[in-house]
């Protein structure tokens, strides 16, 4: 198969972010792996995480924890976002754990195990401050009201009591303070009403790595997993972590052009003296986001070079000055510091497009081949 472009994960650099941020934890660690691993293969990076030591994966929806378990991987998982009309059952058989934000959604889940006569194993979302999913209040004391009575009928398991912070990545932030407070609350409402769960988590990857009071008994680790500080140049750095993803492609037309030539579309951009362009095969349809035209660079020919003019579906352009570049010399779009080469990192491509690591690496479109390093037996 002939592709443009290639996305390299390097399951290395996973394992020894797994085993780094476990250091400073000292928690058991979940290995978050929803949206295809962020780009970088939800199956490869879950057993790369799990043989490093991650204890838990996790998802967000049915397809996605259906398929780590088609694919043989029966390490503990939660997922967390569904419709109350879902195929619990499914989840149910395959244990996998659900998370449960609604009362609506506790029933159907009870049903579907009792259609099944198995129990379901639940984890119990509070909202402590996100105002997204989870409960609070009066709707946090009817569910957790709602679960002693199924665990008592043994219809359910409440495994786990956990939320999601919403400032963590903002060091020394006091909305985390204030969540923990209201986390800690849930937890007194949730055992008044008899239930007494194994695990309780809160934590992510940015207050993982900076804020002990958030740990509990694990830790849900995304962006970190990855290679990527969660707190790119606001807070405390210099963690170990590892970038897994080098995103490469190469030139595939290269022309000397006069000042006062315009580029691309518009044109956005109009050449200031002669210069030689060059074409790479990597638009917004790939994930090199539209936005970050006139302010992106890539690695080629020993240095950094910008793009220029507004950047295509399937195709950017590079101003390489008077580099001798030619058709096929290779190209960084992002990835890891080697050797001599300084390539762009994912987080300069956010600050670019404005936007988060996140957002560039789970863009990443499917015409992008992706190349597993360091993949061995696999082991669940």
């Amino acid at each position: 198969m002939s592709t443009l472009a290639e996305a390299t994960v390097d399951h290395g650099a996973i394992a020894g972010n797994v085993r780094t941020i476990a250091s400073v934890t000292g928690t058991d660690l979940m290995a978050v792996v929803k949206a295809d691993g962020f780009g970088h293969g939800a199956v490869q990076v879950a057993y790369a995480a799990l043989r490093a030591g991650a204890r838990w994966l996790g998802v967000t929806s049915t397809a996605e924890a259906l398929a780590l378990r088609d694919a043989g991987v029966t390490a503990p998982t939660l997922s967390w976002l569904h419709r109350p009309t879902d195929d619990f059952g499914a989840l149910i058989n395959a244990g996998v754990d659900v998370g449960v934000s609604t009362t609506t959604h506790l029933h159907a889940i009870a049903d579907a195990a009792r259609l099944l006569g198995v129990p379901a194993v639940v984890q119990l979302k509070a909202d402590t401050g996100l105002s997204r999913n989870g409960a609070a209040g009066d709707d946090w004391t009817e569910l957790v009201g709602w679960a002693g009575k199924y665990e008592r009928e043994g219809g359910i398991r409440v495994r786990g009591v956990w939320s999601h912070l919403a400032d963590a990545d903002l060091p020394g932030a006091p909305a985390v303070d204030r969540q923990v407070v209201a986390f800690e609350e849930a937890l007194r409402v949730a055992r008044r009403a008899g239930l007494d769960p194994d695990l309780v988590h809160l934590a992510n990857s940015a207050a993982a790595l900076s804020a002990p009071r958030t740990r509990f008994d694990l830790c849900r680790i995304g962006i970190a997993l990855y290679g990527v500080d969660p707190f790119g140049a606001t807070g405390p750095g210099g963690f170990g972590l590892h970038a897994a993803m080098t995103l490469r492609t190469s030139v595939v037309n290269v022309k000397r052009v006069p000042a006062g030539t315009g580029v691309s579309y518009g044109p956005e951009h109009v050449t200031d003296a002669p210069t030689t362009l060059a074409l790479l095969p990597l638009g917004y349809a790939d994930g090199v986001p539209r936005a970050s035209g006139g302010r992106a660079s890539v690695w080629l020919g020993g240095r950094r070079c910008p793009v220029v003019g507004r950047i295509a579906m399937d195709q950017c352009v590079v101003d390489v000055g008077d580099l001798p570049v030619a058709i096929g010399d290779p190209v960084v779009v992002f990835g890891p510091a080697e050797g001599d080469q300084n390539p762009p990192t994912v987080g300069e491509w956010a600050r670019w497009a404005d936007t988060n690591p996140h957002e560039i690496l789970t863009g990443i479109g499917a015409r992008v081949a992706r190349d597993h390093l360091h993949e061995r037996t696999r082991t669940s």
